[in-house]
């Protein structure tokens, strides 16, 4: 029985594999799949964007043993061949009452502060109603060692390796956890070219997690994490410090103590419910078993939820972030976020919602007096409603959307000319009809834009109507197309026009065989509607046929499934036949 936990602990706690379905798994599977891409351009701009020709033929072929799956891979373009195969890379995570194992490429579940990445390893979960415990080991990315003469070589990376455990007692609304993650770089993983360029590191993230509901309406939750760096695992240590720490990391001259961590207080009463949040990260908080994580800020935001007259939803957010924690950046940057939206539904088939979103922007002193003429202070807002319809019944489907949205970028400093200043307009109409006995569906959809800046206009118009059909039910055939009208204007400087469409069509044969091409063409250039002349003198064509066939190769099924497989190829066979006589 799987205890309630936090999300991402409840989405850890399933399993792709378990003991029970490993013995029910085939013991050998091999499929796989061939096909081909080939596309055609023309532009008479050039082909300096893309090739004239592009073409390519692939074949996967998949081995499965007991549902652990080995992939090899054959890519053949016009530009080379690529052989790939498996390098060993498996996930299974097999599992047996309240114990659940890693082997392979997998993730635990962490504090967001202390390990959100994955590992290649090994690992051991136990999971009860209340009781939860987990350890693993693994390399937690591989080294990048690319040639140092080559220009184009990727950053170099030193191999990671990393081992961790959690433990936590509760369940639902109360519960607390404990976590703790060694990381550490190995030193000779990577060329001693790339050394003097890049230091190898290493780190020890202790963090805690927690809940607690005194009562029905009051719920207090909140992450902490304490992480130790080394910037450089070369430099000198330092002994006289923390000795009793250094069994498990030794402390150096490069090494740096930080601190992370968010509290959460939730209110929810009949009808509105509320959340205030802090959290703060100090300068330079780095766990290794985390991708990148902004730091040196604190923020507090606010939260708000409710039903007017149980048929108007409103919600409302406020949050304020600033950096420079410690006074040493040369400035403070302020940001303050602010949203409201409004939804409701009239009748059976009208809907309206609204919304506003704002962020505000400053800049006060830091390490040096901000100068009151380059001052950073700006807003941004944005107003939207969208209104819409629908209708369905047997014969015919409707729909109709439409949209409005007002941003404004605005330069709140006294000194500003205005020169980044931008406003701009959007107006946007959609309407569908699906007609249900001719599996036939249409669609016109308009939008206009028109954004003005500093002694400059943009205009931009779009028209476009799209159809499609399905025929036949046993081996569908989809075919779909569009035409467009796309124009552009800025004010004194430019027109452009273009005009074109673009058809679609695919067929699945038999459900193995899958047939599609796709053909667009499109006229465009500069354009002078005033004047009824226009220079259409650009064409873009672009033409694809494509094909993809899925095989099974070979089987040895469990005898549960034999009697299920062998009755899917003997129908197969029967279909093949029929081909042939017909």
């Amino acid at each position: 029985m799987l205890s309630a936990l936090p999300a991402d602990m409840a989405a850890q706690s399933l399993s792709l594999n378990t003991i029970s379905t490993i013995a029910k798994s085939d013991p050998l599977i091999i499929t796989g799949a061939v096909g081909t891409q080939n596309t055609y351009r023309y532009s008479s701009a050039g082909n300096g964007y893309a090739q004239p020709m592009s073409n390519s033929v692939y074949a996967n072929l998949n081995i499965s043993v007991y549902g652990i799956s080995m992939p090899f891979a054959l890519y053949f373009t016009n530009d080379g061949l690529d052989w790939n195969f498996p390098h060993l890379a498996f996930r299974l995570t097999p599992a047996y009452r309240n114990w659940r194992g890693h082997f392979g490429q997998s993730t635990m579940a962490f504090s967001p502060y202390v390990m959100n990445t994955s590992f290649n390893g090994i690992g051991l979960e136990y999971n009860s109603e209340k009781i939860r415990a987990g350890a693993f080991y693994g390399i937690l990315r591989n080294a990048v060692n690319d040639d140092p003469t080559d220009p184009f070589a990727r950053r170099p990376q030193y191999k990671r390796v990393g081992w961790g455990f959690k433990a936590g007692y509760g369940s639902g609304r109360n519960y607390i956890d404990l976590y703790l993650l060694r990381a550490y770089d190995r030193p000779n993983s990577l060329d001693e070219s790339w050394r003097r360029y890049v230091s190898p590191q290493e780190n020890v993230v202790v963090g805690l997690r927690g809940a607690l509901a005194p009562t029905r309406w009051l719920s207090f939750s909140g992450n902490a994490a304490v992480s130790v760096f080394s910037t450089d695992t070369e430099a000198p240590k330092i002994d006289s410090l923390a000795k009793g720490f250094n069994k498990i990391m030794d402390l150096r001259y490069s090494s740096l103590a930080r601190f992370a961590g968010d509290v959460n207080v939730n209110l929810s009463f009949p009808g509105i419910s509320s959340s205030i949040t802090y959290r703060i990260v100090q300068p330079d908080y780095t766990s290794l078993g985390t991708y990148y994580m902004a730091n040196n800020y604190h923020s507090l935001g606010i939260n708000l939820n409710t039903m007017l007259f149980r048929k108007v939803a409103i919600s409302g957010n406020f949050s304020g972030q600033s950096d420079n924690l410690t006074n040493r950046q040369m400035y403070t940057t302020r940001g303050y976020i602010y949203s409201a939206t409004a939804s409701t539904r009239i009748g059976q088939h009208f809907n309206i919602s609204a919304g506003y979103n704002g962020y505000t922007q400053t800049q006060t002193d830091g390490t040096v007096a901000v100068n009151d003429t380059t001052r950073v202070h700006r807003r941004t807002s944005s107003i939207t409603v969208t209104p819409s319809y629908m209708t369905d019944n047997e014969l015919l489907g409707h729909a109709v959307f439409l949209s409005f949205n007002r941003t404004s970028n605005k330069d709140l400093n006294r000194f500003a000319t205005g020169q980044s200043d931008v406003t701009t307009l959007a107006i946007g109409a959609n309407y569908t009809m699906s007609v249900k006995p001719w599996s036939t569906d249409f669609g016109i959809s308009l939008s206009s834009q028109r954004s003005k800046g500093y002694k400059t206009k943009y205009i931009s118009r779009i028209g476009t109507f799209t159809t499609g059909h399905t025929f036949f039910e046993e081996n569908p055939l989809n075919v779909s197309g569009s035409i467009s009208v796309i124009y552009n204007e800025v004010e004194r400087q430019s027109k452009s026009l273009n005009i074109g469409g673009d058809v679609t069509a695919s067929y699945t044969l038999k459900q193995y065989h899958v047939f599609s091409a796709s053909a667009s063409f499109y006229k465009y250039g500069d354009v002078n509607p005033s004047k009824l002349r226009s220079s259409l003198d650009r064409t873009d064509i672009t033409v694809s046929l494509n094909y993809a066939y899925t095989f099974s190769l070979f089987a040895i099924k469990n005898k549960e499934n034999r009697g299920i497989f062998k009755k899917k190829w003997m129908q197969r066979i029967a279909k093949i036949s029929e081909g042939f006589s017909e």
